[in-house]
């Protein structure tokens, strides 16, 4: 599908921030100078051809009661296909691909606080016959939130990256009102002129307290964002790089702070390393072609003084799975 300025402005806008209005697609169509039933058009077709995935909301696991890791795992070949279909139905894992290397099997996964990380990976690791499993959560996150730039760079965007470092964020006291708005959220937002009285008439509440309810979850870090999820593939960005570095602690902070500003940079942390893997920063990097996501990792490298650091790259060779995680409150 070829994009015109109006769509690219239009993703550029809600793959940050989807408003939380009555009347969100009026107020988009307000922003871009075009009526209500164009912004419904557009993104109806934005849609269909499978450029937004969903538009929802992304919260933060952690003021849910969940924790999340990254998963590393070795299959081989003649396994690969049937742990795919394993790791594609899981209902906990958002992100899986395959990547360039002996561990080629790479999946986020979220686990509610009461259960053992450990023992669920290896779980999972033994259910997809893994020669290996790695379990490697973070311990600093620098960056989060995938922004794909497009469209008329005046059209600025929120800021998605702010870390979630904060311990305060553990053990949150959710209400009633709390736990029904969340589970209502999550889904795939209708394309009508006023989705979300639907929620609040299925929840029996007005439509003003939902609302404000909603933009309160925002405030209290329970919510991240409402926003589209963007297929970056269709928009041409057609080479992800899982870039590792082995560096000191000390170290890993400047650079993961210089990475995050970066907007070539989704995500960037520093995670617990084990006796296999010793690389702990980590930072993922979309580009148009493999060939300028190694010109600016060698930028990264030359800016930040990691020229000297075991560095390891992983491209995706292919995506399993990308979906926001349902969680159950």
């Amino acid at each position: 599908m070829a994009l015109d300025n109006l769509d690219k402005n239009l993703l550029n806008i809600i793959q940050a921030e989807f408003p939380l209005r009555r009347e969100p697609f009026s107020a988009l169509g307000l922003r871009l100078e075009i009526d209500t039933d164009e912004v419904i058009r557009r993104i109806e077709k934005l849609k269909t051809t499978g450029i937004i995935r969903l538009i929802g909301p992304v919260f933060n696991p952690k003021r849910l009661g969940y924790q999340t890791t990254l998963v590393a795992a070795n299959v081989l070949t003649e396994h690969l296909d049937k742990a795919e279909q394993v790791i594609s139905k899981h209902p906990m894992v958002s992100h899986c691909y395959e990547r360039t290397h002996d561990f080629n099997l790479w999946f986020t996964l979220a686990i509610p606080a009461t259960l053992d990380t450990e023992a669920e990976v290896l779980k999972l690791g033994n259910r997809i016959k893994s020669e290996t499993t790695l379990n490697l959560p973070a311990i600093r996150t620098f960056k989060i939130g995938a922004h794909f730039s497009l469209g008329d760079p005046k059209i600025s965007a929120p800021d998605i990256t702010t870390p979630d470092n904060n311990t305060s964020d553990t053990g949150l006291e959710l209400s009633f009102a709390d736990r029904a708005i969340i589970s209502e959220l999550q889904q795939d937002l209708l394309v009508i002129a006023k989705p979300f009285d639907l929620m609040a008439k299925r929840l029996s509440m007005d439509i003003d307290k939902f609302l404000n309810h909603c933009q309160n979850l925002v405030k209290r870090r329970v919510m991240r964002r409402f926003s589209a999820s963007i297929n970056h593939n269709k928009l041409g960005f057609m080479a992800n790089a899982m870039t590792c570095w082995a560096v000191p602690s000390a170290m890993a902070e400047a650079a993961g702070k210089m990475m995050a500003t970066l907007p070539e940079i989704s995500h960037c942390y520093e995670r617990r390393i084990n006796s296999i893997w010793r690389y702990n920063l980590f930072a993922m990097i979309h580009a148009n072609n493999k060939k300028t996501c190694q010109a600016i990792i060698d930028k990264i490298c030359s800016d930040t003084g990691l020229e000297t650091n075991p560095l390891v790259v992983l491209f995706s060779t292919k995506e399993i799975k990308k979906t926001r995680v349902r969680y159950i409150i």
